[in-house]
């Protein structure tokens, strides 16, 4: 597809349309290929840091560790302080998702995962940060399969947390729709994998996505951030999903 061209990147987009039941690929393959979640998994993880009561609100407030580790997630001053799940997920401040999570343990993920039927549950590295490094995986298709159930409410988590973890996602607001979603970028395995995922709510349907990007580190494209969320908005956008 031509913004995929545009932005010289490997990928696909999924979309679902709520109403016709309607499965729209720009690669079908890839669509059903699993790689990690990378910080797209926030948006299930605050769903289940909320239903354990680690967080009550959305403004609840995390302190701050005091620890970087600037090594493997580069240098961030503006994450380095205390603060509330709301601007964890917003930033992508991995410290304060492994601060929480490793409270819950992988066995109770396991159960999460399972019960949530959210990729292949495989929570076997060592690493306690599963969904950015590690043998995790989910596919477009599947995120938004995950997305859907969300949206309907028909997981095993209580309005309550559902209601919250719907207020952090809003991206964007207008009088015609209203934008919910989650980026997510992990350098494993010799790879760059970048997602955005989300769902467009209209007055009179919803419409799911999940955008993936892949490149070989050594391959330089100082536009493979940026392009996650252009592409996606170029294709929304001739489509009249987005305006």
């Amino acid at each position: 597809m031509q913004p995929f061209k545009d932005c010289n990147v490997e990928g696909s987009i999924t979309i679902y349309d709520y109403n016709a039941h309607k499965w729209i690929s720009s690669d079908i393959n890839d669509s059903h290929c699993q790689t990690l979640p990378a910080s797209t998994f926030k948006i299930l993880n605050s769903l289940i840091l909320l239903e354990e009561g680690l967080v009550k609100s959305e403004n609840d407030i995390i302190k701050w560790p005091g620890d970087p580790d600037t090594l493997t997630y580069g240098y961030r001053p503006d994450i380095y302080r205390d603060m509330s799940l709301k601007e964890a997920y917003k930033l992508s401040a991995v410290w304060v998702y492994l601060e929480l999570s490793k409270k819950v343990g992988k066995k109770k993920y396991k159960e999460y995962l399972s019960n949530c039927n959210y990729g292949n549950a495989d929570l076997s590295t060592d690493d306690d940060d599963f969904w950015n490094f590690g043998h995790l995986g989910i596919s477009p298709v599947n995120q938004i399969e995950v997305l859907v159930s969300i949206y309907e409410e028909s997981l095993p988590f209580s309005r309550k947390s559902f209601k919250t973890l719907k207020e952090i996602m809003v991206e964007e607001k207008t009088n015609s729709y209203i934008l919910r979603a989650k980026t997510g970028w992990t350098r494993d395995g010799g790879k760059d994998t970048g997602w955005w995922v989300g769902y467009v709510e209209r007055e009179n349907n919803v419409y799911f996505f999940a955008t993936r990007l892949i490149k070989d580190r050594e391959m330089i494209n100082p536009d493979f951030g940026r392009c996650r969320k252009e592409i996606t908005r170029t294709i929304l956008q001739q489509m009249n999903i987005l305006e």
